[in-house]
């Protein structure tokens, strides 16, 4: 069993980025663990992830969660060990997915997103991941919001990465009679094809006519458009929503980066009255009382092959900016996730 530390290391915001954050936005700092008060556990972080949503929060100005400040911690999904508890529901030994953020280690106060790795017929690390808040993402997003029924054509934009690939693949799962997706580079389309079994793959940066692209790839249209792109993408689409079409808000990969006063609007709204659309965004912890459940039908798709997951790892927590850096810049894709320390010594999650 890990020893207990008195400090631990953690990466923070070193500078608020302007454009596409760089090296120079984080650096590592050293940190007192202090001792624990009743109801709160201490735990070792094996894994953390790179989430694209972190970036509204290293800039000033609103998002659904507030910015940070010079020297916060950055957050961040993590899989961690318990290795101190004074909470009655977490013992020594416990495994825990957490928002336990870039750091070695990490003190919880026993609510909040703090969950119990429930079994280790999976990898650890899809707990924050799949089976965590990117795949909670596009299962809430597609069963509470686009309300998915049998024979819907879905188009699902951003699809190799972590939320849309679950996304698209549990549309299918879930009945879809057509399953689209958006996508940039061959490597990427050849596993949205051959592995993760979508009809049809759109590389939107090399397509000289995405529209025309799109309503190739689903003549008679779309009934529920899954968005992780931004509001250009979101305007090209919205003429190809048939009647009681469903646009689905998750995330805004395009726009993250993009100066004040940039983001281009939505102009096509006419379609909205004419076919009756709605539109509809998602902060997925509006559900975490249905994570369980979730988790345990999604956990059986994975484990029945009709759900595949890709990740794309790195090694060491000072790994972290870069992994997240990476996610705007590089042409890898699959789940960003770092491992911090080993698994090596774990017991049998219960």
């Amino acid at each position: 069993m890990a020893q207990r530390p008195s400090t631990t290391r953690r990466i923070v915001l070193a500078a608020q980025a302007v454009g596409l954050p760089t090296r120079d936005t984080f650096r590592v700092e050293e940190a007192a663990l202090p001792a624990l008060t009743v109801g709160q556990v201490l735990t070792r972080t094996l894994y953390c992830s790179a989430d694209p949503g972190t970036r509204s929060r290293l800039s000033p100005g609103a998002s659904y969660a507030p910015p940070l400040r010079i020297g916060d911690p950055i957050d961040g999904f993590a899989i961690g060990e318990v290795i101190e508890s004074a909470n009655s529901r977490f013992s020594v030994g416990d495994i825990v997915a957490t928002g336990g953020g870039w750091a070695e280690h990490a003190i919880f106060p026993g609510r909040g997103y703090i969950q119990k790795v429930p079994h280790r017929r999976l990898p650890l690390s899809y707990w924050i991941g799949v089976l965590g808040v990117p795949g909670m993402t596009a299962w809430f997003g597609l069963k509470r919001v686009a309300m998915l029924k049998p024979g819907d054509r879905v188009l699902v934009t951003s699809a190799a990465g972590p939320v849309g690939a679950t996304a698209a693949q549990v549309a299918r799962s879930l009945g879809a009679s057509r399953v689209v997706g958006t996508a940039s580079g061959g490597d990427k389309a050849a596993w949205l094809h051959d592995v993760a079994r979508l009809d049809a793959v759109i590389d939107y940066k090399t397509t000289p006519d995405l529209v025309a692209d799109l309503k190739g790839a689903c003549p008679d249209g779309y009934d529920v458009l899954f968005d992780n792109v931004g509001n250009a993408m979101i305007d090209s689409v919205i003429p190809l929503l048939r009647p009681g079409g469903r646009i689905v808000i998750s995330g805004q990969l395009a726009e993250y980066n993009a100066a004040a006063g940039r983001v281009p609007g939505i102009v096509n709204t006419r379609y909205f009255i004419a076919s009756r659309l709605r539109m509809e965004g998602l902060v997925v912890f509006d559900d975490l009382k249905g994570f369980p459940a979730a988790q345990e039908e999604l956990g059986g798709m994975i484990e029945s092959g009709h759900v595949n997951v890709r990740e794309h790892r790195y090694r060491g927590l000072e790994a972290a900016p870069q992994a997240f850096i990476d996610l705007f810049t590089d042409s890898a894709f699959g789940r960003r996730i770092v491992e911090v320390s080993a698994e090596a010594g774990l017991g049998q999650a219960q």
